[in-house]
């Protein structure tokens, strides 16, 4: 396959890898402070540099897939682009979905904050799970893709 294509591939993953990790710091650094941004990280950076790293693997993946299909001008190959890009959506949203503990309150929802809070490390592990669905499913598109050539 096309050097270029990897390339840009890898490039695409790792700017996805660290600008996720930057919105984190942005997001929970604005909703709750920096200090408190830093110190969930040192907590759970292992959490937190996988996830991004999953992230940026699926994009890079879903930017490969992109750019093989257009480079081999397919038609009707959109589909499985779409339906990549719905999944790896789904992971970030599930990935993410613990950061809400940090936006309940100001939406007034103190109760649901102790619940959110109190399981934030199952929603680290549903979201490596739904990462790692993310990244078989567009591996198997990929290897679907380049068997069909």
């Amino acid at each position: 396959m096309n050097t270029t294509i990897i390339k840009k591939s890898f490039i695409w993953g790792l700017a996805a890898s660290v600008t996720l990790v930057g919105i984190y710091f942005i997001a929970v650094g604005s909703i709750s402070g920096e200090s408190f941004a830093i110190k969930q990280f040192s907590q759970y950076w292992y959490f937190l540099v996988t996830l991004a790293v999953g992230f940026g693997i699926q994009i890079g993946l879903y930017n490969y897939l992109r750019q093989a299909i257009k480079h081999h001008n397919m038609p009707g190959a959109g589909r499985t682009v779409a339906v990549t890009g719905t999944t790896s959506t789904l992971a970030m949203i599930s990935c993410c979905a613990h950061y809400l503990a940090n936006i309940i309150p100001i939406l007034g929802i103190a109760g649901a904050l102790s619940v959110v809070a109190q399981y934030q490390v199952q929603f680290f592990w549903v979201g490596l799970l739904f990462n790692l669905f993310g990244i078989v499913y567009i591996t198997r598109k990929v290897i679907n893709f380049h068997q069909q050539l």
